[in-house]
């Protein structure tokens, strides 16, 4: 029982210690499709504890073994037994994790050697997702280092959401400070209190660069309710906190703002949409028209301004595919409304990339779609979501099903939204996708890469 699995990374010795040793490692290796949430990284890995919370309400609480400790070479935890985090104990039952670090030639081998009653058929799917994200992370800080990058101090308003979230880990383990502008009181020195409606003085003084990622879900049904929160949280807020980017003394060059491939419209046909392409149709087209427009002030004040022109976005953990894993693991998924809507989609860790490269390099500014570089219909990628998932997509859904879920206007512009987006100022600048495929992209979200 329990796995002892070796990875051989292509980066130094230091490097990949240092990443693990730093805050956010934990959030970029826990697997998004478990159900398992990071409250609490070790604040060391000689002796720190990390809590991570389970349905029910469960923890679980990983504390490291000092005896095991030896600096740039190994660290073990193990699962607590004692106190309200005991349920997890009685059911895994012995969980002892050592981590080994080696240096072969200027590449590092990993050895995670877990003594547990879990089979190792069930602990596969979790390295091989925990030594692909190691890879790729280190190889996109590398590509960053070689354009000339340096440590960064970033604000981030957004933090705690799906991109948010994964954003700051990203950003922290790689050896950047991210500021997170919060609305309630600052916890630390790493958290500044932001009201939306009147940045203070001050907010943004010693910051190097602003990705700005706040704003209410555009899920749901079309209500006056619903379309004045998309609007109201994204327009005025983006205006206020570019001049405020503008106005700060010692403060930022850049400020990255989410947008929307929503911009192009709700049915541009088969016609490829580039950066330069017209503004299309509907609500969602004139909302982030308008949050757009809201960047001026940053522009105006001499900062480079990135708008990230975002798809539908593939994680495991959140948005669309979250709501239809269930569906299709249950043999229940199919085309919608019939399949031939284009679908310009990204995976998380791409979208991550693209924020991040927004931060370092200089060519890119004014809009940038952060899609995939092979679009798909509909009806492509529910087939390709079922052959991940191993089950059949035989039931289709039709127009009505998603007028009476999302109203005639939500219907529309979501579910039978149709936009072929490419994303041209990437591939242009020699950017590299993680995963340029949607059945990759799937697969790795879903644990079965």
């Amino acid at each position: 029982m329990g796995i002892d699995y070796d990875s051989v990374i292509d980066h130094p010795l230091d490097e990949v210690w240092g990443w693990h040793a730093r805050p956010g490692a934990m959030r970029r290796l826990v697997p998004p499709w478990q159900p398992m949430t990071v409250l609490e990284e070790a604040d060391s890995l000689s002796d720190g504890v990390a809590v991570l919370g389970l349905p029910a309400g469960l923890r679980w609480v990983a504390r490291h073994d000092p005896s095991a400790y030896i600096p740039g070479s190994r660290f073990a935890d193990e699962l607590s037994s004692r106190g309200p985090a005991s349920w997890p104990a009685r059911v895994v039952g012995r969980w002892r994790h050592t981590h080994t670090f080696s240096d072969i030639g200027g590449r590092t081998r990993i050895n995670d050697l877990v003594e547990t009653a879990v089979p190792a058929a069930a602990l596969r799917p979790t390295f091989v997702y925990r030594h692909r994200q190691l890879v790729d992370d280190l190889a996109a800080h590398r590509d960053a280092g070689a354009a000339g990058a340096t440590p960064l101090v970033i604000a981030l308003t957004g933090a705690s959401g799906l991109v948010g979230s994964a954003l700051s880990a990203f950003l922290t383990t790689g050896g950047h400070r991210v500021i997170r502008l919060v609305r309630g009181s600052p916890r630390g020195a790493d958290e500044r209190l932001w009201n939306p409606q009147a940045p203070a003085a001050g907010l943004l003084s010693g910051v190097d660069a602003v990705v700005h990622l706040a704003g209410a879900s555009i899920a749901g049904r079309f209500t006056d309710a619903h379309r004045a929160a998309i609007r109201d949280s994204r327009i005025e807020p983006t205006r206020l906190l570019a001049a405020a980017a503008a106005a700060a003394e010692d403060g930022p060059r850049v400020f990255v703002s989410a947008s929307a491939v929503g911009f192009y419209g709700f049915d541009r046909g088969d016609t490829q949409l580039t950066e330069d392409s017209s503004r299309g149709d509907g609500f969602l087209a004139d909302v982030v028209a308008d949050w757009e427009a809201a960047t001026a002030p940053a522009a105006d004040g001499g900062l480079r301004v990135v708008k990230v022109r975002t798809g539908i976005v593939q994680a495991a953990a959140g948005g669309t595919l979250r709501l239809l894993r269930p569906l299709f693991t249950a043999g229940l998924g199919g085309p919608v409304a019939g399949g031939k809507q284009w679908l310009s989609w990204i995976g998380l860790d791409d979208l991550i990339d693209v924020y991040y490269r927004s931060l370092y390099d200089d060519r890119l500014s004014g809009p940038v779609n952060a899609v995939g570089p092979d679009p798909v219909r509909n009806a492509e990628y529910t087939h390709e979501l079922a052959r991940v998932l191993h089950r059949p997509a035989i039931i289709p859904v039709p127009s009505l099903g998603t007028r009476l879920l999302l109203g005639e206007q939500g219907a529309r512009e979501l579910a039978q939204a149709s936009q072929r987006v490419v994303p041209s100022k990437l591939l242009a600048a020699g950017h590299r996708f993680r995963h340029p495929d949607v059945g990759d992209a799937l697969a790795h979200q879903l644990g079965r890469g």
